[in-house]
């Protein structure tokens, strides 16, 4: 049995595939919490497993985005935005942002990306959840240095993130706790 969908991935044909699985995945998770999708940021992660798989996707990755004198960035500009087609409700999305993740044995997911809300609706969805409100697949991120709602199903490899406009642009860059 092969544990992860897509890993390794070895060529850009393969990360195309992960990308568009994360894609439709995370809306999948959207609709699920909220009946509804939110607005995407233009993030999209990819998660890796294997230390090879990572070296061969940062490498790719120096390829498709700009460089950073920022040894903190986290996420780069892509040179060519990925445009993933809409697909029956779910609307054509525009991805300005790659993330390669490293690999880390509690993270078995494809990927990630980030919805955002204005900050009043994400203040008041923090603040239910917080009350106890019981939202399917909808938690807040356990991580003070993130202000972020993390989506996630057991029966759905991929994660997202829903935060401000703000947050969404904020995580591009790692931040480091002083």
């Amino acid at each position: 049995m092969k544990l992860y969908r897509f890993s390794p991935i070895k060529n850009k044909s393969q990360l195309q595939k992960a990308i568009a699985h994360t894609h439709f995945a995370c809306y999948e998770l959207c609709k699920q919490a909220f009946g509804k999708y939110l607005p995407n940021a233009g993030n999209i992660g990819v998660f890796c497993h294997y230390d090879d798989e990572y070296e061969f996707l940062t490498k790719l990755r120096k390829e498709l985005t700009v460089s950073s004198d920022n040894i903190n960035q986290k996420y780069f500009r892509l040179h060519n935005p990925i445009i993933i087609k809409a697909k029956g409700d779910v609307p054509r999305t525009t991805y300005t942002h790659l993330y390669i993740r490293k690999p880390d044995p509690y993270r078995s997911q494809t990927g990630d990306l980030d919805f955002f809300l204005e900050p009043k609706k994400y203040a008041e969805l923090k603040k239910s959840l917080l009350d106890g409100a019981k939202i399917r697949g909808a938690r807040v991120f356990d991580r003070p240095d993130l202000d972020m709602i993390e989506l996630l199903d057991p029966d759905i490899d991929a994660l997202a993130y829903v935060s401000t406009e703000m947050m969404t642009k904020k995580v591009r860059v790692k931040i480091i706790n002083k």
